[in-house]
């Protein structure tokens, strides 16, 4: 099937400035500016695919708010962004301690992104969309952001628009709050779930390992379809009463970090695109493979020619 005209994903949720260090933070020199969100992520993930994105947040009116703006028109994500004069933009920072090991501070309460509310959804945006996608970290953002993702999901069923939801977990965003309750009624409207085993275990109350059976439970907590991100082991899904499993691709690990959303964005691209479930799932897998290999939040998110590389092809430009 071919691309439907027009076809997009709107999600909505904090993007922040990200300061990075390749060193220990104590003694860095110096400090790479960026910025990183996951629901952009996704965004950026889409574009690169071939599908229209759009993204909905707050930013400060300050020079980290522009630079967040900046960097998402340049890759062709179309916004839906309040600068907001009364709160700054969020900061994460990174610090990369070895090859493999990292850690994350988040300089968020109070931002601009926390106070993202119903009031900044464009009127009829949701509605028009192919798909909406949504994460478990904005509901935890604050009872605004809440709301927010509350009129999104609202609208979005009203219309009949597909709900994409990713669990997408963090710990620090809830500060010690339950999340089950705001999970686990996202993932009942869903059209789509997508969670790690963990995760799964968070949303349904299962105390099981073995994938089949978190597939299992995490299908009978979701809407619609469920997807099991294993990581390095590749996905286990349902989709459509149909269970799938794709292996992964092996690639040398650089940075893991951006690799779920990337996962996530290549399936909603082929889902929007009307591609079957397995095409889907085989897209997703060698997405998150290919971010991988890169550093970087959203850099290294793959074009479709990119995919190819995973093929063993070299592209050489002389």
């Amino acid at each position: 099937m071919t691309p439907r005209s027009g076809s997009s994903v709107v999600t909505l949720g904090e993007t922040m400035a990200l300061a990075s260090s390749s060193t220990a933070l104590p003694h860095a020199a110096a400090l790479e500016l960026g910025i990183g969100g996951a629901e952009s992520n996704v965004a950026i993930g889409v574009r690169r695919l071939g599908a229209a994105a759009t993204w909905v947040g707050r930013v400060g009116d300050d020079p980290l708010g522009a630079r967040v703006l900046r960097e998402l028109r340049a890759e062709g994500v179309d916004l839906a962004a309040v600068r907001d004069p009364d709160a700054p933009t969020g900061l994460m920072v990174k610090e990369r301690r070895s090859a493999v090991s990292s850690s994350v501070w988040y300089y968020r309460a109070g931002s601009a992104g926390s106070r993202l509310s119903p009031a900044d959804l464009p009127p009829g945006l949701v509605a028009g969309a192919d798909v909406l996608h949504l994460t478990g970290i904005t509901p935890g953002l604050s009872a605004s952001a809440a709301a927010a993702v509350d009129a999104a999901l609202a609208e979005a069923v009203a219309a009949g628009v597909p709900v994409s939801f990713d669990v997408n977990h963090r710990d620090g965003v809830w500060r010690g709050r339950d999340p089950r309750a705001s999970y686990a009624s996202l993932a009942r409207a869903a059209s789509v779930v997508f969670a790690g085993e963990d995760e799964t275990r968070l949303l349904t109350g299962t105390s099981a390992t073995d994938p089949a059976d978190l597939l299992d439970a995490l299908a009978e907590a979701s809407g619609g379809d469920a997807v099991l991100k294993l990581g390095e082991r590749g996905c286990a899904a349902v989709v459509g009463g149909e269970r799938l499993v794709v292996p992964a691709v092996a690639v040398p690990v650089v940075d893991t970090v951006g690799a779920g959303d990337a996962f996530v964005a290549g399936y909603l691209a082929d889902l929007v695109a009307g591609l079957p479930a397995a095409d889907r799932l085989r897209t997703a897998v060698r997405c998150g493979a290919f971010a991988c290999t890169s550093p970087g939040d959203w850099e290294g998110l793959p074009t479709r020619d990119d995919l190819g590389l995973l093929d063993g092809g070299e592209a050489v430009r002389r």
